[in-house]
Formats: C-alpha cells, sequence, structure tokens
C-alpha cells in the first residue's frame, strides 16, 4: 500500500489521533529501508518533529491539511535516501593481489579475505551510482606462498600495530556505461601503515545474473609515499622495488 493511500484512509482521524499517523508511516518508511543509517535517521528526524513545538501547536491549533504537509515533507526527504541499497562483499570468490618487482624476481602475494560494504543510489536521471564504499583487509591474511616473504610483508606494514588496510570513499564520478559494462572514477582515503594517503583509480563492473555486482580494477602505489621500507632479504641482496600494484576483482551480494 502506497504512503498516498494511507494518507487518504487516516484522513478522517481526529487530531487526538495524529501520533498514530505519524508513527504508522514512519514504520512504514523504517520497513522499507535495509541501510541503518538511514533508519536512524529517520527515527531522530520523527522524534524531533513529534517533541517540537510545532508540533504541540499544530495538535491543538491546525487541521489535517497542515499534518499532511508535514508528513509529505517527511516522506520527500526520505524517499530519494529509501532508493539507495547496501551490498556487502562476497569473501572467497572476491580477491585482491598485490604485485611487486624485486631485485631478483617479480613477486605477488594475494588475499580473499575482504570485508566491506557498498552502497548504492539510484539517480532519476542517470540510474545506479555509488554512495559510499568502505573497504577492510587483514594485514595477515595477504600470502605470496613463501613463509619468509609473508613475514617481511608484515614487518613492513608493523602489523602488530597497524592490522587493517583499509579503504573509505570520499567521491566517485558518475557512473558510464561502456557495453555491457560500467565505468566509474573512484576517489578515497587509503590507509596503510598507519598513514592515509588519497588515491584515485578507474573501476570497471557489471550486474550478474545473480543480482550481485563484480568491480574490477587495479591501484599503483608506491610504499615509500607511506613511509614503508621495501622488504628486504638473504642479507639485502633480495631488494624488492618501491612500486606495487593492487589488483582487485571483488563482488558485492545485496544485504
Amino acid at each position: 500500500m502506497t504512503i498516498k493511500v494511507i494518507l487518504k484512509i487516516n484522513y478522517v482521524f481526529y487530531i487526538k489521533k495524529y501520533n498514530f499517523l505519524i508513527f504508522h508511516i514512519i514504520d512504514l518508511l523504517i520497513l522499507q529501508s535495509r541501510n541503518p543509517l538511514l533508519i536512524y535517521f529517520i527515527q531522530i528526524l520523527s522524534k524531533l518533529i513529534l517533541n517540537s513545538n510545532i508540533y504541540k501547536i499544530m495538535m491543538f491549533k491546525t487541521k489535517l491539511k497542515n499534518v499532511k504537509w508535514i508528513l509529505s515533507c517527511l516522506v520527500f526527504i526520505t524517499m530519494g535516501a529509501l532508493q539507495a541499497q547496501t551490498y556487502k562483499i562476497v569473501p572467497k570468490i572476491s580477491t585482491i593481489k598485490i604485485a611487486g618487482t624485486s631485485s631478483v624476481h617479480e613477486w605477488e602475494s594475494a588475499t580473499d579475505q575482504i570485508n566491506g560494504d557498498l552502497v548504492l543510489g539510484t539517480d532519476g536521471k542517470t540510474g545506479k551510482q555509488i554512495q559510499s564504499l568502505d573497504i577492510k583487509v587483514p594485514v595477515k591474511s595477504i600470502k605470496s606462498g613463501k613463509g619468509l616473504m609473508d613475514s617481511k610483508t608484515y614487518e613492513a606494514f608493523d602489523s602488530d600495530k597497524n592490522p587493517l588496510i583499509t579503504f573509505q570513499l570520499t567521491d566517485v564520478s558518475p557512473i558510464k556505461l561502456t557495453g555491457k559494462d560500467v565505468e566509474t572514477m573512484v576517489t578515497g582515503n587509503l590507509n596503510m601503515a598507519g598513514l592515509s594517503k588519497k588515491i584515485s583509480f578507474k573501476s570497471t563492473g557489471k550486474l550478474l545474473a545473480d543480482g550481485n555486482y563484480q568491480f574490477k580494477g587495479s591501484v599503483p602505489v608506491k610504499l615509500s609515499d607511506f613511509k614503508m621500507k621495501p622488504p628486504t632479504a638473504m642479507m639485502g641482496m633480495l631488494k624488492t622495488g618501491d612500486a606495487v600494484t593492487i589488483n582487485f576483482d571483488v563482488t558485492f551480494k545485496s544485504m
């Protein structure tokens, strides 16, 4: 049942029933939302309305049409956000690989222990757009298959003090359609070894048959930008390069 119909049905209620009407619509808005932050926002907004002097005066001195106007404002403010959908990274099938060079050979480490949330909102003109993105990767989940290499990697991150690599979105360009894929430029704060740096990179994605979203891309990074010393081994004979590339292939599933 739409909010418009609910308003029409409850139009005959007396002023003493206004509380029921407002809470009825607030409950409907909350039920339609799967975003915890949005639910919190709706609850706070409703409390402000119900506890405000304007509302108390309205209870005694205004007609029902004024109540409908205020409720319409509440609906208008929240309906855009209600269209947002939260997706979580699917572990095991999502991977992040870190590739680099050394004085002896190229190397690669990888992890499939990735946690993250993606929020997609619906724009009436351009369709789905990214609203927020947060990713966390445990440093000690990164494996190369070589124990010595892994221990040197954790040492470079100072993993006991900095156990996580994180990325938080700050800006994103509108999604562009390129055939069956979508393309966007992502900007955010990458935190490694306790230091945060703003980075930008291109990402391509697509909607899968099961309704999940898959995003791929690569991010060039210099360890020195994060005050990290490239790992060394064999009494300094083996030295890794300063430049590494983070390749990601992550799948997000609707909550």
